[in-house]
């Protein structure tokens, strides 16, 4: 009768097989790195792949003090290790002591290539880059139908403002139908007129995530009139749809956020308004009551009746001043005249007429004050003090 064995006698015993296979105690390899995750406690695990196979790696933070990089997805490494079975799990894994770079992998190369081609086509410049409204009604999000990412867009639009309105695409975002999905869900719900669109899924290697890094993607988001958020992976993950969206959120529950404003907050502020208003309201007409009470006390030591009496006798005080000032005037204007008469009449023709003397004048009426005036045989009036007398020259005589 065969042996029967547990499962844990025959994962030891293809561990120690594994143990006594000294090429595989220290083994370099060669691959592509994937599903790259730091842990808190320093550890880094990783995906090793190529283009038939993947094997699971560790290395240990004690064994990282000597790595001078960074690793990130898609770099093509060297990693120098022990291979060995985790017998918990069943599996086998590569312990990694050492990693090298050798080169960027094909995906990671792809990215660059095509960031920076878009960079230079001016497709991640700020000035094209739309404001997202503020305060929004209806929200398109363009994601798949079930997962996280949909879940928590959902759950943080209730809770901020249930009057939001979400209109969901359900797009492919993994695989070779992702692309186009993606993109016939960004012109769907821009021809819905919708206020703000959020682009995006959970988490993943950069594999799972690779459709949002195409060109057909981010020309789709580019071209887009309504403002697209980008919400893809977690937040170390960094897409060519993030550098082209009008803004980028680290996680689509953080892009929820960005999207819909806090109507219980606004309920706040609102009610703060309203108690600030009515402080000041308040304020200022308690102010303009005190202005009365004090005008009120004013006015009864200013009264009215008093200033008007004491008015009234200034203007019949200025009334008596006026007449005598006039009087004065009038007076002095009426010795003036009679000066001025007495001298007029001094100077008068007719005064000088009535003491004896008379004066000449031609027919013209033109004052005769020389014989040079007149001729012999002409006619000329003279002028008495009762009339005038027409004569006739005789003769000249000068001197």
């Amino acid at each position: 009768m065969q042996n029967v064995y547990t499962v844990a006698q025959v994962t030891s015993y293809i561990r120690n097989m594994f143990t006594q296979d000294f090429m595989l105690h220290r083994v370099r390899i060669r691959g592509e790195v994937s599903n790259c995750k730091y842990h808190t406690s320093g550890h880094v695990y990783f995906t090793l792949k190529d283009a038939k196979s993947t094997i699971a790696c560790v290395m240990f933070s004690s064994d990282r003090k000597g790595m001078p990089f960074h690793m990130t997805e898609g770099q093509q490494v060297i990693v120098t290790g022990t291979v060995d079975v985790y017998e918990r799990d069943g599996r086998y894994q590569m312990y990694a002591r050492q990693i090298e770079l050798d080169g960027i992998g094909a995906l990671y190369e792809r990215y660059e290539m095509l960031k920076a081609e878009l960079a230079e086509r001016g497709m991640f410049a700020e000035q094209y880059k739309q404001p997202i409204p503020r305060y929004i009604r209806t929200l398109g999000v363009v994601t798949a139908e079930t997962g996280a990412a949909v879940r928590d867009i959902i759950n943080i639009t209730s809770r901020r403002n249930p009057y939001v309105q979400i209109i969901l695409y359900p797009a492919i975002v993994q695989g070779e139908a992702a692309v186009p999905s993606i993109v016939n869900g960004i012109r769907a719900l821009e021809k819905r007129k919708v206020d703000v669109i959020i682009v995006g899924r959970g988490g993943g290697s950069i594999e799972d995530l690779w459709a949002f890094n195409e060109e057909a993607v981010a020309q789709a988001v580019f071209d887009c009139s309504v403002p697209i958020i980008s919400a893809v992976g977690h937040e170390t993950d960094v897409t060519i749809t993030d550098f082209v969206a009008d803004l980028r959120a680290p996680t689509p529950s953080a892009a929820a956020e960005l999207a819909v404003w806090d109507f219980g907050q606004m309920e706040e502020r609102m009610a703060e308004y309203a108690y600030t208003m009515q402080h000041l309201c308040r304020r200022t007409i308690q102010s303009y009551r005190n202005s009365v009470e004090q005008y009120s006390v004013r006015l009864r030591y200013l009264s009215p009746i008093n200033t008007l009496r004491t008015k009234r006798t200034q203007a019949v005080s200025l009334e008596e001043r006026l007449h005598a000032a006039m009087e004065r005037r009038l007076q002095e204007a009426r010795h003036r005249l009679a000066l001025y008469a007495e001298r007029m009449n001094g100077l008068s023709p007719l005064e000088k007429l009535s003491q004896g003397y008379a004066y000449a004048a031609d027919v013209f009426g033109r004052t005769i004050s020389s014989v040079e005036q007149v001729n012999p045989g002409e006619q000329i009036r003279v002028y008495v003090k009762d009339g005038s007398l027409l004569a006739k020259v005789q003769e000249k005589k000068y001197g």
